[in-house]
């Protein structure tokens, strides 16, 4: 069963029967709004939303970073799909995908981003998500956040996952920002840490 978050709620990343998640997926879809035309009628615009991974240690240290310039992390536990540049299709557009098992140790929190590579801000984009899900038992949604709230920035700090005792949980974030990378963004991601 899924839970649809809202900004700052949490969720622990363990299975019903008690069992500790060990490989997820976070996915990302969007579209883009269509804008009239020369002649009234509705035309689409191409967007190029980017999802990241930055991995940070206790202390709040970026130690390493997925994205679509670096497909995977140092050690393999992270995993990026590829650059999807127009948000075309159903469902998941971009995919970085997490073997929490081997997320090394010193690692204590994974941040997740979306930012806007082409430059258009959210007003433009619509049906945009971010998404939990368990790949380890054949993708059961877990987790969904709507990245509502359209406005006038090209980014989001979506959602953070930390560790939790022997586990993982995840929290929604939801924090507008601004940038075309995630390097853009690590200011605004320091206040979530």
């Amino acid at each position: 069963m899924s839970v649809s978050l809202s900004k700052g709620q949490k969720v622990s990343l363990t299975k019903a029967g008690g069992q500790t998640l060990t490989r997820v997926r976070m996915g990302l879809g969007w579209d883009a709004v269509k804008k009239k035309g020369l002649f009234g009628g509705l035309k689409s615009q191409t967007i190029d939303l980017d999802a990241s991974c930055l991995l940070f240690d206790a202390s709040g240290k970026l130690v390493d970073q997925v994205w679509f310039q670096q497909l995977r992390s140092a050690d393999g536990s992270i995993q990026h799909t590829g650059d999807n540049q127009t948000g075309d299709g159903d469902g998941d557009d971009e995919s970085i995908t997490v073997d929490l098992t081997r997320v090394p140790s010193h690692v204590n929190t994974l941040v997740f981003t979306v930012n806007s590579f082409t430059g258009q801000d959210f007003s433009q984009i619509e049906n945009a998500f971010c998404r939990v899900v368990d790949e380890a038992s054949g993708g059961t949604e877990i987790a969904r956040y709507d990245l509502t709230g359209s406005g006038r920035h090209n980014a989001q700090v979506m959602a953070k996952v930390s560790r939790e005792g022997a586990g993982w949980a995840m929290t929604a974030i939801g924090a507008p920002a601004s940038g075309r990378t995630f390097r853009d963004l690590l200011p605004a991601i320091g206040q979530h840490l």
